[in-house]
């Protein structure tokens, strides 16, 4: 078959795999390209088209929800490396995409799924010297020197851990050990990376970034689970994000009857993790309901403001830069530009805050500028 009509065959079911600091947007396709992409924006900002493909829909596991599923009766299709590392290159040369995300699934185990995502990227920079973006996923149970090796290949490396913790794993994969062959890989990643490898292949690259998988709302998993893993890969492992992806049912798999996830409650999970990650928020800070989820009404970061600092808000011109990111409507950058303008002024009203980019609709009950309360519209919407 046409590699380009096997390659669409498989980039429908890439909604699975989120990656690259950008939640997921579904594949498109333009009448200029026969295939299949995804912009993403890489951890620098650039934004980039990528091609996000599996090497085989072959697979060996029977994961409850996942299309790929062994058993499953839908045309599967496979590349070899030589293969598909031809076909990638002659898409970047055309301009039809500029870096790579590559996973598979697995076929006489994870290591020799490894060795063959290995093989591509290794073709990519011997071979071809291509120089740009790769993402290689980790397959359960590869082995210590392979992960070594991604590393050494790809700007970004990853492993879903599907679920957070071996208990609600079991409702997901039944053939894979959390520990052994999914938590073990992060082990070795965190102890590679702090050797300083050095890298053979990418010319003038930053050090390669790890992230995580989860699939939200399969196993019954509470919120509280879910952050409570994530922040031990924050704390202990030095991931740069842990993404969530929302179930979907596929049919003819034994979860074809379980309800989607609300992406709503996929929203709140990356809110939460990016307090926990960006703005030194403890997990014990964080709000949850009765049964450990994430209020879906309600950003978790407004949810503390309005416990914490709307009867005691926080003054713009004195307060200290940790205390200035708890308000909601001020990132990283808006307290920046508050630090520098402080430095040439006094702040006095909501328009000066507009001035520097601040979300004054949202931070406007929360602040104090020159001691005094600010007037503000309430946001009903």
């Amino acid at each position: 078959m046409d590699d380009d009509i096997s390659l669409n065959q498989l980039s429908p079911f890439m909604n699975l795999e989120l990656c690259d600091d950008v939640d997921y947007s579904p594949p498109t396709r333009t009448s200029s390209s026969p295939i299949f992409t995804t912009s993403t924006a890489l951890p620098n900002g650039k934004k980039i088209a990528l091609l996000k493909s599996v090497l085989s829909s072959h697979c060996e596991k029977y994961c409850y929800y996942c299309p790929f599923r062994a058993g499953r009766d839908f045309s599967r299709y496979s590349f070899s490396p030589e293969a598909f590392a031809k076909l990638f290159i002659n898409l970047f040369n055309a301009g039809i995409v500029e870096g790579l995300f590559i996973s598979s699934g697995i076929i006489h185990s994870g290591i020799a799924t490894q060795d063959k995502l290995l093989a591509v990227a290794e073709i990519l920079r011997r071979r071809f010297q291509f120089q740009g973006y790769i993402h290689i996923k980790l397959m359960p149970g590869c082995e210590k020197s392979q992960v070594e090796h991604a590393i050494n290949l790809a700007n970004r490396v990853s492993i879903n851990l599907e679920a957070p913790n071996p208990e609600r794993l079991k409702q997901l994969a039944p053939n894979k050990q959390f520990y052994e062959h999914l938590f073990l890989p992060l082990q070795w990643a965190k102890e590679i990376r702090s050797s300083i490898l050095p890298r053979n292949f990418i010319k003038h690259s930053p050090p390669v970034s790890f992230t995580t998988q989860f699939v939200v709302g399969a196993s019954q998993e509470s919120d509280l689970e879910l952050l409570t893993t994530t922040n031990t890969l924050f704390k202990q492992f030095g991931i740069s994000r842990a993404y969530y992806s929302p179930f979907r049912p596929y049919p003819d798999t034994p979860l074809e009857n379980h309800p989607p996830t609300p992406f709503l409650r996929q929203k709140r999970l990356y809110q939460a993790s990016f307090l926990i990650r960006d703005y030194n928020f403890s997990l014990s800070e964080l709000v949850f309901d009765n049964s450990h989820n994430l209020p879906l009404s309600q950003d978790p970061k407004v949810i503390w403001a309005e416990k914490n600092i709307l009867h005691t808000p926080i003054e713009i011109n004195s307060s200290d830069p940790q205390m200035l990111l708890r308000i909601p409507g001020i990132g990283k950058k808006g307290v920046k530009a508050i630090l520098a303008a402080r430095k040439q002024r006094t702040l006095t009203d909501l328009s000066m805050l507009a001035k520097l980019g601040i979300d004054i609709h949202r931070a406007a009950p929360y602040v104090l500028l020159n001691g005094k309360r600010q007037n503000y519209q309430l946001n009903l919407w």
